[in-house]
């Protein structure tokens, strides 16, 4: 028979508490969880470095700071840019490129903007195009693709040399000095440089002869022969009608007979100009002109 004077231990309920279950079950929600370990720990950090940087003074010495440890950063030897190399150019043009740069060296290669200085070389006449990078041990490298000079443009205000796509290399002082290239004159010449190259492939047979090409009205050629001798090419077409005057002359040997020109625009009828001493003794034969009388 058990004592009636000492009272059995409660035993304690192992269910959770109201609240616990209710964390528990919280605690198993996903938002919960990453909200507890990254969006708290964020917001505590965020509210400590807004508290810390609300103060002026403190936001002055954290700018000023960061700028210092940059330009410490962008001064170090390793950065630097001492030395200006210019490749694919000749000399004279070498130096007009670091004329044109006009670079203060040495400087971070943070503080230079490789796009303004390739813009700024191509700027030049002579450069067709330029590519920049820096090379190892503070070298700016400049890579230059230089203009080719293909024709002389006599122009009102001088001579000027363009290159196969017309535009413009360099100005020229004498006419001898590139004796080599074919002369254009007139005005709009250099944006038909195309137009003129295929003539001048055309010419074949009149090339020693040939002085030059003129644009006339910014629409036609005339080509112009040595002995003053001048051919009026068409708009349309004009190297078909270089050929067929070539292929005539073949025939005839027009361009040896004392003529001043010989009009090609009429594809029909081609127009011959005689020199005023052929053409004298052409209307005497004709009985056109009065014979001179001998005393």
């Amino acid at each position: 028979m058990q004592s009636l004077g000492r009272a059995s231990p409660l035993r304690r309920d192992p269910a959770p508490s109201r609240w616990a279950y209710r964390m528990q079950r919280l605690w198993l929600t996903p938002l919960f969880r990453v909200t507890m370990r990254v969006g708290l720990p964020a917001f505590i950090v965020t509210l400590a470095v807004g508290i810390y940087l609300s103060d002026q003074a403190r936001r002055d010495a954290f700018g000023q700071n960061f700028v210092e440890i940059k330009v410490k950063v962008e001064q170090r030897p390793e950065f630097l840019v001492g030395l200006l190399s210019i490749d694919g150019a000749s000399p004279e043009l070498a130096d007009a490129v670091r004329a044109k740069l006009a670079l203060a060296l040495p400087q971070s290669s943070f503080d230079l903007d490789l796009d303004a200085v390739q813009a700024k070389a191509e700027q030049l006449d002579a450069v067709a195009s330029a590519k920049v990078k820096v090379r190892t041990g503070g070298v700016l490298q400049v890579t230059i693709t230089e203009r080719v000079p293909a024709y002389v443009w006599r122009t009102d205000t001088g001579l000027i040399l363009v290159d196969a796509t017309g535009h413009r290399v360099a100005g020229l002082a004498d006419r001898a000095d590139r004796a080599d290239l074919p002369l254009i004159a007139g005005d709009s010449a250099d944006t038909s440089v195309p137009e003129a190259a295929a003539l001048l492939q055309a010419a074949g047979p009149l090339t020693p002869r040939l002085r030059g090409l003129v644009r006339i009205s910014e629409r036609r050629w005339n080509m112009v022969l040595d002995r003053n001798q001048t051919i009026l090419l068409p708009a349309e077409n004009p190297v078909e009608a270089l050929e067929g005057l070539l292929a005539l002359n073949q025939a005839e040997d027009l361009l040896a007979r004392d003529l001043t020109s010989i009009d090609m625009r009429n594809e029909h009828r081609p127009v011959l100009r005689l020199a005023p001493f052929a053409l004298e003794e052409l209307r005497r034969a004709q009985g056109i002109a009065p014979t001179e009388s001998k005393t």
